[in-house]
């Protein structure tokens, strides 16, 4: 279905756009609602449009050349994924699925180039996503090359809080749901590790854990294992 712009306005990606970019951006985009667990691409699919999530999560996972699951990242309201041309490639490098029930806006991957030229703040707003990507992963490289395992997932842990936490009476806790392998995969450890480290948490009134929920009770504590010397 056609996206009102006005229903847009308001998202950090097009608040300096004018109405007549807004409105000539819209003009191409469709909406699609994604149920929980149902995938928008998949990893090596030929890439025919480029995203925008506007409500959920998505969970984004690449399966490696000697078949591991690695789930590199999570999708925020407001972000744009599935942009390959950008990258300068064909297919998708990994996969989106809904950890939630997700509205996603899409645009042909052929109006890229049109989009970014007649569009410069979006242009620029695409290079910030691309930069902030790129530092993630640098960060998520430098954490498994020089930390402990505690550390890198007490930094995955908080990094999540920031992103995706909600505040309750308990603490904040993580508002989609999030398994002790969905942590491992993003701190290059094992489901047995993670469960060891969330139950000793647990123990020590950290965090509250349960079936693929996490809440984070004390984040100062969280961030005390995370960076020690601070």
């Amino acid at each position: 279905m056609a996206i009102d712009p006005f229903l847009v306005r308001n998202l950090p990606l097009f608040q300096r756009l004018s109405e007549a970019e807004l409105t000539r951006l819209m003009a191409h985009a469709t909406s699609r609602r994604v149920a929980q667990g149902a995938t928008v691409f998949e990893q090596g699919e030929k890439a025919h449009a480029f995203y925008l999530l506007l409500h959920g999560r998505l969970k984004v996972s690449q399966v490696t050349p000697d078949g591991q699951q690695v789930m590199v990242r999570v999708v925020h309201p407001g972000d744009l994924f599935g942009f390959a041309r950008a990258l300068a490639r064909p297919d998708y490098p990994g996969t989106a699925r809904a950890a939630v029930d997700c509205v996603v806006i899409g645009w042909p991957m052929a109006d890229w180039d049109a989009v970014v030229e007649s569009s410069p703040h979006l242009a620029i707003n695409a290079m910030q996503t691309i930069g902030q990507r790129l530092d993630e992963a640098h960060t998520r490289l430098r954490e498994m090359s020089t930390q402990e395992v505690e550390r890198r997932v007490a930094h995955a842990v908080l990094r999540l809080a920031a992103k995706a936490g909600r505040p309750e009476a308990q603490g904040t806790r993580i508002d989609f749901p999030i398994t002790r392998q969905d942590i491992a995969e993003m701190t290059g450890t094992t489901l047995h590790t993670v469960s060891r480290l969330l139950s000793a948490w647990e123990g020590l009134g950290l965090v509250e854990g349960g079936r693929q929920k996490l809440t984070i009770c004390d984040a100062e504590g969280l961030a005390r294992i995370a960076d020690p010397e601070i």
